[in-house]
Protein backbone atom coordinates (compact mmCIF):
# COMPACT_ATOMS: atom_id res chain seq x y z
CA UNK A 1 0.00 0.00 0.00
CA UNK A 2 0.97 3.60 -0.57
CA UNK A 3 0.63 6.81 1.39
CA UNK A 4 0.41 10.17 -0.36
CA UNK A 5 0.51 13.56 1.38
CA UNK A 6 1.79 17.10 1.22
CA UNK A 7 3.53 18.18 4.44
CA UNK A 8 5.15 21.35 5.70
CA UNK A 9 8.59 21.46 7.31
CA UNK A 10 7.05 20.22 10.59
CA UNK A 11 5.19 17.37 8.85
CA UNK A 12 1.89 19.23 9.26
CA UNK A 13 -0.85 18.32 6.77
CA UNK A 14 -3.86 20.42 7.67
CA UNK A 15 -5.60 23.00 9.78
CA UNK A 16 -9.30 23.02 10.65
CA UNK A 17 -9.99 20.27 8.10
CA UNK A 18 -8.38 22.19 5.23
CA UNK A 19 -5.16 21.61 3.34
CA UNK A 20 -2.39 23.99 4.39
CA UNK A 21 -1.85 25.18 0.82
CA UNK A 22 -2.95 24.17 -2.66
CA UNK A 23 -0.03 23.85 -5.05
CA UNK A 24 -1.23 23.10 -8.62
CA UNK A 25 1.75 20.85 -9.48
CA UNK A 26 1.24 18.87 -6.27
CA UNK A 27 -2.47 18.52 -6.98
CA UNK A 28 -1.65 17.37 -10.52
CA UNK A 29 0.82 14.80 -9.16
CA UNK A 30 -1.84 13.57 -6.71
CA UNK A 31 -4.46 13.34 -9.45
CA UNK A 32 -2.16 11.54 -11.91
CA UNK A 33 -0.84 9.16 -9.23
CA UNK A 34 -4.23 8.14 -7.83
CA UNK A 35 -6.51 8.16 -10.90
CA UNK A 36 -7.74 4.65 -11.62
CA UNK A 37 -6.60 3.51 -8.17
CA UNK A 38 -8.15 2.95 -4.75
CA UNK A 39 -8.05 5.86 -2.29
CA UNK A 40 -8.59 5.32 1.44
CA UNK A 41 -9.61 8.21 3.65
CA UNK A 42 -11.43 9.22 6.78
CA UNK A 43 -14.82 10.92 6.74
CA UNK A 44 -13.43 14.37 7.49
CA UNK A 45 -11.02 14.12 4.55
CA UNK A 46 -13.90 13.24 2.22
CA UNK A 47 -15.95 16.13 3.59
CA UNK A 48 -13.07 18.53 2.86
CA UNK A 49 -13.33 17.81 -0.90
CA UNK A 50 -15.35 20.11 -3.18
CA UNK A 51 -19.02 19.57 -2.29
CA UNK A 52 -17.93 16.67 -0.05
CA UNK A 53 -17.99 14.35 -3.05
CA UNK A 54 -15.74 11.34 -3.70
CA UNK A 55 -12.84 11.75 -6.10
CA UNK A 56 -13.67 10.97 -9.73
CA UNK A 57 -12.15 8.00 -11.56
CA UNK A 58 -11.05 6.31 -8.34
CA UNK A 59 -12.47 3.74 -5.94
CA UNK A 60 -13.14 5.80 -2.82
CA UNK A 61 -13.14 3.97 0.52
CA UNK A 62 -14.17 6.00 3.56
CA UNK A 63 -13.42 4.85 7.10
CA UNK A 64 -15.80 6.23 9.75
CA UNK A 65 -17.13 5.17 13.13
CA UNK A 66 -20.57 6.56 12.23
CA UNK A 67 -22.72 3.49 11.45
CA UNK A 68 -25.28 5.63 9.59
CA UNK A 69 -22.78 7.43 7.34
CA UNK A 70 -23.49 6.96 3.63
CA UNK A 71 -22.04 8.66 0.60
CA UNK A 72 -22.90 8.15 -3.05
CA UNK A 73 -20.12 6.59 -5.18
CA UNK A 74 -17.98 5.57 -2.21
CA UNK A 75 -17.54 2.43 -0.15
CA UNK A 76 -18.05 3.21 3.54
CA UNK A 77 -16.44 0.95 6.16
CA UNK A 78 -16.73 1.25 9.92
CA UNK A 79 -13.76 -0.66 11.35
CA UNK A 80 -10.22 -1.65 10.52
CA UNK A 81 -11.45 -5.22 10.07
CA UNK A 82 -14.08 -4.11 7.55
CA UNK A 83 -11.48 -1.93 5.82
CA UNK A 84 -9.08 -4.87 5.46
CA UNK A 85 -11.86 -7.05 4.03
CA UNK A 86 -12.55 -4.38 1.41
CA UNK A 87 -8.87 -3.76 0.62
CA UNK A 88 -8.29 -7.48 0.07
CA UNK A 89 -10.21 -7.08 -3.22
CA UNK A 90 -7.45 -4.87 -4.68
CA UNK A 91 -3.76 -5.11 -5.49
CA UNK A 92 -1.78 -3.56 -2.65
CA UNK A 93 0.23 -1.34 -5.03
CA UNK A 94 -3.03 0.19 -6.30
CA UNK A 95 -4.12 1.40 -2.85
CA UNK A 96 -3.34 4.97 -1.71
CA UNK A 97 -3.99 6.22 1.80
CA UNK A 98 -4.87 9.91 1.43
CA UNK A 99 -5.66 11.04 4.97
CA UNK A 100 -6.30 12.41 7.39
CA UNK A 101 -3.97 12.17 10.34
CA UNK A 102 -5.75 9.31 12.12
CA UNK A 103 -6.04 7.17 9.00
CA UNK A 104 -2.38 7.77 8.10
CA UNK A 105 -1.33 6.66 11.59
CA UNK A 106 -3.62 3.61 11.54
CA UNK A 107 -2.28 2.35 8.19
CA UNK A 108 1.35 3.52 8.22
CA UNK A 109 2.73 0.14 9.28
CA UNK A 110 0.94 -1.59 6.40
CA UNK A 111 2.39 0.68 3.73
CA UNK A 112 5.59 0.22 1.73
CA UNK A 113 5.77 3.49 -0.21
CA UNK A 114 5.03 7.09 0.74
CA UNK A 115 4.79 9.90 -1.81
CA UNK A 116 5.50 13.05 0.19
CA UNK A 117 5.50 16.61 -1.11
CA UNK A 118 7.60 18.59 1.38
CA UNK A 119 6.91 22.30 1.52
CA UNK A 120 9.70 24.50 2.89
CA UNK A 121 7.45 26.53 5.17
CA UNK A 122 5.85 26.15 8.60
CA UNK A 123 2.09 26.64 8.74
CA UNK A 124 -0.34 26.93 11.63
CA UNK A 125 -1.70 23.41 11.79
CA UNK A 126 -3.68 20.95 13.88
CA UNK A 127 -3.10 17.74 11.89
CA UNK A 128 0.22 16.01 11.23
CA UNK A 129 1.68 13.18 9.19
CA UNK A 130 4.08 10.82 10.98
CA UNK A 131 7.65 12.15 10.56
CA UNK A 132 9.23 9.49 8.33
CA UNK A 133 12.67 11.12 8.66
CA UNK A 134 12.66 10.06 12.33
CA UNK A 135 11.72 6.45 11.54
CA UNK A 136 14.60 4.10 10.74
CA UNK A 137 12.30 1.77 8.79
CA UNK A 138 11.72 4.47 6.14
CA UNK A 139 14.28 5.87 3.69
CA UNK A 140 14.16 8.34 0.84
CA UNK A 141 14.31 6.38 -2.41
CA UNK A 142 13.89 9.32 -4.79
CA UNK A 143 13.56 13.08 -4.70
CA UNK A 144 12.95 15.89 -7.12
CA UNK A 145 14.76 19.08 -7.91
CA UNK A 146 13.55 22.07 -5.95
CA UNK A 147 10.15 23.23 -7.20
CA UNK A 148 8.62 26.65 -6.68
CA UNK A 149 5.10 28.00 -6.55
CA UNK A 150 5.20 31.78 -6.17
CA UNK A 151 7.47 32.20 -3.13
CA UNK A 152 7.07 28.63 -1.84
CA UNK A 153 9.76 26.03 -2.34
CA UNK A 154 8.87 22.35 -2.25
CA UNK A 155 10.19 18.93 -3.21
CA UNK A 156 8.62 15.63 -4.21
CA UNK A 157 9.96 12.66 -2.22
CA UNK A 158 9.40 8.95 -2.54
CA UNK A 159 9.98 7.09 0.71
CA UNK A 160 10.24 3.33 0.85
CA UNK A 161 10.03 0.99 3.79
CA UNK A 162 13.38 -0.68 4.41
CA UNK A 163 13.27 -4.44 4.89
CA UNK A 164 14.28 -5.24 8.50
Amino acid sequence: MNLIAAVDENWAIGNQNELLVRIPADQKFFRETTTGKVVVMGRKTLESFPNGLPLKNRTNIVLTHDPDYRVKDAVVVHSMEELHEELAKYASEDIYVIGGETVYRQLLDECDVAHITKISFAYDADAYFPNLDEMPEWRIAADSEEQTYFDLEYFFYRYERVEP
